[in-house]
């Protein structure tokens, strides 16, 4: 099944924030990089459930999916609104849409399967304080954390991944935003000038600091699939669709 991104409901809890895109956050052509947007998709998840000060949360989210539409990517020095509301959840899960917007016009539409974990890390269920803040909103849709990108085609020769410190969070987990990286690489090196239309990452294994991580990809017509792997086994698997004119045609990898 392909990503559902909802319309922003009449009711029900809705999370507003402002930031300016900074010049870490752009490429060299100066359009916002997937991995910045992740990492602004994680500060307003965290900075929404922090604002409803529930002492009962005692826990944290960690990634399963994202995906993203992105009719324009935000430029340098542009600020831009981000609303965000849970849309659905599992038994250990939620999903979560957020739009960017500049000048009020939507320019990024993302939706994700966050994980709840409980202190060790482990996957835990939703607690009373989760449904009687977000019930309202996600209104009884159940959601996926299924995943649905395929693994890497036999034969696909890869490059190491170097891993470094930086890329782990305070969950000994390596950061949403880390991945990323990797499939921004991956478009620069493959398909220069390309302009991402569509995006979804998925985690299907955590990468352990030290792990001898490989990237692998392949580029056809205007599609860019990309794996992190270890040992030969896909850790994470993403799929990058350019807009039209704006990618490469023929296989690469």
């Amino acid at each position: 099944m392909k990503p559902e991104f909802l319309p922003f409901p009449e009711r029900g809890r809705r999370f507003t924030q402002h930031r300016r895109v900074r010049l870490g956050d752009v490429n060299a052509t100066n359009r916002l990089r997937l991995d910045a947007i992740a990492s602004y998709l994680q500060d307003v998840a965290g900075d929404d459930v922090d604002d409803i000060a529930d002492p009962r949360v005692d826990g944290a989210w960690v990634v399963r999916r994202t995906a993203l539409v992105a009719p324009h990517l935000p430029r340098y020095g542009q600020e831009v609104e981000l609303a965000t509301f849970c849309s659905g959840t599992g038994s250990r899960w939620a999903e979560r849409r957020t739009t960017l917007a500049v000048a009020g016009a939507p320019v990024v539409d993302t939706v994700a399967i966050w994980v709840y974990v409980d202190p060790r890390g482990r996957p835990a269920p939703l607690g009373d304080w989760f449904f009687e803040h977000y019930g309202d909103v996600s209104n009884g849709r159940r959601v996926s954390g299924r995943l649905r990108l395929p693994p890497p085609s036999d034969g696909l020769t890869g490059r190491p991944w170097p891993v470094r410190t930086t890329d782990f969070d305070v969950l000994r987990h390596m950061n949403n935003a880390a991945y990323w990286e990797a499939v921004e690489d991956e478009l620069a090196r493959l398909a220069p000038g390309s302009i991402p239309a569509s995006a979804e990452l998925e985690h299907r294994a955590a990468i352990e600091a030290g792990e001898p991580v490989e990237v692998r990809s392949v580029i056809d017509s205007d599609r860019l699939s990309v794996w992190l792997t270890v040992g030969g086994e896909p850790r994470a698997a993403a799929q990058v669709v350019f807009h039209p004119a704006s990618g490469a045609a023929g296989p690469r990898h």
